[in-house]
């Protein structure tokens, strides 16, 4: 982009030189320097599509192009984040514009994300693209970094997600998990007192120290409650909980340290017994007052169910399934067999776990459903 100024270009450039790399480096070997072979191979594609051009390639005939500089020591990943949630674009296309372009997400993961068709958000993405095209935006940091950060921390939190709780075979992509944990520390570097930064570092690290316990030796998942949390990253855990101390008191408070304070009650507790529910349900009641997010609802009657029983809980999902967002999710499923099974309800709870695995994409998640849909039916008799 730095080079060429032209976004469109630079993305074809750079999906070229992924897909040479792909073909050429098992054969050949991994190069001393990865990210430059990338740079200077995706410059080279991007001269021969201007050499395409009659005019172009007249005017290189005659001055034949100079070898490309030395690829710049600096990481422009941040650059580009804020680029794409440039205030030009509305923020659910200037989202799923930088899921697709920064975080390397499908657009089903992303449709997946956002709970809608995955056309929809095709559309959308090629809406925001076209948008960047025509506005001219410059490849530099923006100096109204205020209008976008909303939009910025949305993807960042969107792409730890996609890492932490994957929708494809694999429960989590660390990969991606990482590169938004080391986004958001640049963007907390940038921006060291804005609570609401330092709030989802905190939240990235407290959920991420978890990720080694929440899968078996064959991968399969393992829910928080039976994890092995000697398995946790306690440095990790430390750090969030020094970050989401800190910002609290700051002010003002957002749903990230909200967010961040839920899983450090969970992260500080030495067993699942331990837990303390009513603290979770009041910050989930905080949570829901600051936020229309169904799956905070779902989270919501979990906790409901821990301090005031699976009955009341239950009343409480009734009105949640309403939400046409979720009413067809496997969340919703899932967390309604669970609390019918705290009910006693194993032949109805069996039914839904298995409706659960039938619409959840994660390969480990659906084979855990099917497990626990056996288990409430072998309890049941039936």
């Amino acid at each position: 982009m730095r080079r060429h100024d032209d976004f469109a270009a630079a993305e074809d450039a750079v999906q070229d030189a992924l897909l040479a790399a792909a073909e050429q480096w098992p054969r050949d070997g991994l190069p001393d320097y990865p990210r430059g072979w990338l740079i200077q191979v995706a410059h080279r594609r991007v001269l021969d599509h201007l050499r395409s051009e009659q005019a172009r390639r007249r005017r290189e005939e005659e001055h034949p192009p100079e070898p490309p500089p030395d690829v710049p020591d600096q990481d422009d990943t941040l650059v580009l984040l804020f680029m794409c949630c440039h205030p030009a674009l509305k923020p659910p296309d200037a989202i799923a514009l930088t899921l697709r372009a920064v975080g390397g997400l499908t657009t089903t993961e992303i449709a997946h994300a956002f709970l809608i068709p995955e056309k929809t958000m095709g559309q959308r993405i090629s809406r925001a693209k076209l948008r960047i095209k025509e506005s001219g935006i410059p490849f530099r940091l923006p100096a109204d970094r205020g209008a976008r950060l909303a939009a910025v921390l949305h993807v960042l939190y969107l792409i730890f997600n996609e890492g932490y709780a994957s929708s494809g075979p694999d429960l989590q992509r660390g990969d991606l998990s990482a590169e938004a944990v080391r986004l958001t520390r640049a963007l907390h570097a940038l921006l060291p007192d804005d609570s609401e930064v330092t709030g989802l570092l905190a939240l990235m690290l407290l959920t991420d120290a978890r990720r080694d316990a929440r899968t078996g030796p064959t991968g399969e998942l393992i829910p928080l409650t039976d994890q092995d949390r000697t398995r946790w990253d306690r440095t990790a855990i430390a750090e969030g909980v020094a970050l989401i101390s800190a910002a609290l008191p700051r002010g003002p408070v957002g749903p990230y340290q909200v967010q961040a304070a839920i899983n450090a009650v969970h992260d500080e507790a030495e067993s699942a017994d331990d837990t303390d529910w009513p603290q979770l349900l009041a910050l989930y009641g905080v949570l829901r007052g600051m936020s229309d997010n169904p799956m905070v609802a779902l989270n919501h009657a979990v906790a409901f169910a821990m301090v005031h029983g699976p009955a009341a809980a239950l009343d409480l999902l009734t009105a949640v399934a309403t939400d046409k967002r979720i009413a067809n999710h496997h969340r919703l499923h899932a967390v309604r067999a669970h609390l019918l099974d705290m009910a006693g309800d194993h032949g109805a709870a069996a039914e839904e776990y298995r409706i659960a695995a039938s619409r959840t994409t994660s390969t480990p998640e659906q084979h855990y459903l099917t497990l626990r849909a056996a288990q409430a039916k072998r309890v049941d008799g039936t």
